[in-house]
């Protein structure tokens, strides 16, 4: 019987963890890694995207849809450096990912040889909670099973370094039972944690004490739906989301006002303006301008992690614990408020957000309107859809116009905000589940970042899917354009074209020359159906939809300071500039 090595033992205990997708890219530090995971018949499953930041872009996704541990494989020096922004996602959105690294061999160790980089260095800020570098085989049970547990109980990045020679050794079946040699075991079950009963008793007090409370819930409440909309209708309170949080509270009940902030609806900064008690659920939503002012709300917040409490807004409790356990706990504490009267006034605010919102899609733009083109995706979506957002400005009309209804699910870069996300998130949704649509709303820039690359692999892997539905939405208007409106109202500077404009790029046909299905859309009149058309394909769909970038994604209420900035970046030379300017008129009246 021949020996095991240290790489089978590695793809063992992956198995051991549940691991049952790794997502990698093939180089010579993990060749022993690699062979092993052929010796075990490909199991777990190894997904190869065209680049090392997609594949830890994709174990963060795949972390934030699943809910389980997100694993990439990369190899040492270029490898690890191209995969650190992912993981930088995973680690400021607080998700379990661990990350594999190849090293060159320890015999060569500390010569500058080729591709040689100080890993633990390089990673001990990602993965700060976990990072060890291999130097025998008789680490190998604790190591990994550390990496793991670590992941999952710090909801972290966590690293392994394993040296390309020590891929090769010999694996002992189990460490010597001696001084300094480690058995460890498989497994994590996340414990049960709920304030004590006086924080909740002080908590509720707060909360009955108010007459307008608004809910700003974020990640934290994906688990607690049912919990959130029973506190809402017991304080007759509303509910705003931060973007991560999208997904918590179906965006069709009448008391929720939908995102907040510099991307929120107005009905969402109304409330935050009107309200006397916030409830903030698992969010460090970092706008704070856009929270009630200081001295306006007396505030409760809940999260699982303590550190993150009171850092947003002066609460005056803070409970530590799980948000839909709290919740539950916290329920029966809470008197009901009959009137429904703050409800009922913001029925009224949310009405005249959407109208405004329709209003927004319908104006006129050259070609498309790109809150036209959400407008019409959101009448037909799929049920059970999962929606992986972009950075840039598809995000901010994918806040303001895609309504989730339960079932659904949505991600994106949140804290990290990182452009050319979508992509992988969406190829991560379709690996967990197969079975159902999903969605990727992306700029061209963020496309022509690392979306194109992606496009292959999603050629590669479709055929594999039950349900072939991944509609790719590419907002195509040829410059980078949310940036550009930041420059204009937050600095009062105007477009700069050298590092705005992009290059003229046919999304639709490149997608086509992939085997993948495209529509490019360029009018009004051809846009319903080719949303429609979008989610009854037979096979991966990309909607090339070429719009206006001078349709602002500003907020619903400009300050006195934004609208001189921008007055004084419109008083300079700007090729976009009388369009724009038609443009924040037209928004300025509504």
């Amino acid at each position: 019987m021949a020996t095991k090595k240290v790489s089978d033992f590695l793809v063992e205990r992956l198995t051991a963890w549940g691991v049952e997708v790794v997502y990698g890219y093939a180089g010579d530090g993990i060749n022993g890694i690699l062979g092993a995971l052929g010796r075990a018949g490909n199991r777990p499953k190894f997904i190869q995207p065209p680049h090392e930041e997609l594949c830890s872009l994709m174990a963060t996704g795949h972390a934030k849809y699943s809910g389980k541990v997100g694993v990439c494989l990369v190899t040492q020096g270029p490898g690890a450096v191209h995969a650190l922004n992912g993981l930088y996602d995973a680690k400021l959105d607080h998700q379990p990912v661990v990350a594999i690294l190849g090293q060159v061999a320890q015999s060569a160790s500390g010569s500058y040889y080729q591709q040689e980089i100080d890993l633990v260095a390089l990673f001990k800020d990602v993965a700060h909670e976990h990072v060890q570098l291999l130097s025998t085989p008789d680490q190998l049970h604790h190591a990994i099973d550390r990496a793991f547990r670590t992941a999952l109980a710090e909801r972290a990045v966590t690293a392994l370094i394993v040296p390309h020679d020590l891929q090769e050794k010999d694996a002992p079946e189990l460490p010597p039972h001696e001084h300094g040699h480690l058995v460890t075991s498989v497994g994590y079950v996340p414990p049960r944690v709920v304030p004590q009963d006086d924080q909740l008793d002080r908590a509720a007090e707060v909360l009955n004490a108010g007459s307008k409370v608004a809910l700003l819930v974020g990640a934290g409440g994906l688990g607690a739906t049912d919990e959130i909309i029973d506190v809402a209708q017991r304080l007759d309170a509303g509910v705003a989301k931060a973007l991560l949080g999208k997904a918590a509270v179906p965006d069709d009940l009448p008391f929720v006002t939908g995102s907040v902030g510099w991307l929120g609806t107005r009905a969402s900064n109304e409330m935050m303006k009107l309200c006397d008690t916030l409830l903030i659920v698992g969010s460090q939503f970092p706008y704070t301008e856009f929270l009630p002012k200081v001295g306006q709300a007396r505030a409760v917040q809940i999260d699982f992690d303590g550190k993150a409490l009171g850092n947003r807004y002066p609460t005056e409790l803070n409970l530590v614990g799980d948000s839909a356990e709290t919740l539950r706990a916290l329920l029966p504490r809470l008197t009901p408020k009959t009137t429904g009267r703050f409800q009922e006034r913001l029925r009224g605010l949310i009405e005249a957000s959407r109208r405004e919102q329709e209003s927004t899609a319908m104006a006129e733009a050259h070609p498309l309107n790109p809150a036209r083109v959400f407008w019409e995706l959101n009448r037909v979506l799929p049920d059970e859809l999962v929606v992986a957002g972009d950075c840039g400005t598809a995000t901010f009309w994918y806040a303001k116009y895609i309504d989730l209804r339960r079932g659904m699910l949505a991600s994106l870069s949140g804290t990290l905000a990182t452009m050319g996300s979508a992509m992988p998130y969406a190829l991560a949704a379709k690996v967990n589940f197969p079975g159902r649509p999903v969605l990727a709303l992306v700029g061209d820039g963020a496309m022509q970042m690392n979306g194109l690359n992606a496009l292959i692999t999603v050629a590669q892997q479709w055929k594999s899917w039950s349900d072939p539905r991944l509609v790719i939405v590419v907002l195509n208007n040829h410059q980078l354009s949310y940036v550009t409106w930041e420059q204009r109202a937050m600095e009062g500077d105007p477009k700069f074209a050298p590092s705005q404009d992009l290059l003229e790029f046919p999304f639709a046909r490149y997608a086509e020359l992939l085997g993948l299905d495209a529509i490019r859309v360029a009018s009004p009149e051809t846009l319903q159906v080719a949303c429609q058309r979008a989610f009854t394909a037979q096979r991966p769909l990309l909607l090339e939809a070429i719009t206006d970038p001078n349709v602002p994604p500003l907020p619903p209420e400009l300050t006195k300071q934004q609208r001189a900035k921008l007055q004084r970046a419109f008083s300079q030379d700007d090729n976009d500039l009388p369009s724009a300017m038609h443009q924040v008129e037209r928004h300025l009246e509504r």
